[in-house]
């Protein structure tokens, strides 16, 4: 199961204020959730951000990718900066490239298949 950290709308219209959920990556924005690890409120001056640095940490050491939006939050909690302290790798492999495109995949398939039958 894929797991992200992102964000889900609650409050009102137009007064938005969020929780930064673990969730599949399957199901809706604001539908289901595994479990809550902070909220996010960006109306407050400043902008009040209160995540569980311990669950997000959790999480991203098993593997859940979190969104731009959380990946900024967590930055500004702290989280990142624990997460990147106790598993240097992970941090390292969560700012890697993106994975190449089918197009470079297959050329390379090619080219392997071309170099083993010369």
């Amino acid at each position: 199961m894929a797991v992200k950290l992102r964000l889900m709308r609650m409050g009102k219209k137009k007064q938005p204020t969020y929780r930064v959920v673990a969730a599949d990556v399957r199901s809706p924005r604001d539908g289901r959730f595994i479990e809550i690890v902070g909220v996010y409120d960006p109306r407050q001056d400043p902008s009040d951000i209160r995540i569980d640095n311990e669950k997000a940490v959790a999480w991203l050491t098993k593997g859940a990718q979190p969104t731009e939006a959380v990946r900024k939050l967590l930055q500004i909690s702290g989280a990142w900066d624990e997460l990147s302290a106790a598993e240097p790798a992970l941090a390292v492999k969560a700012k890697a490239a993106p994975a190449k495109t089918k197009a470079k995949a297959k050329a390379a398939k090619t080219k392997a298949r071309a170099a083993a039958s010369d």
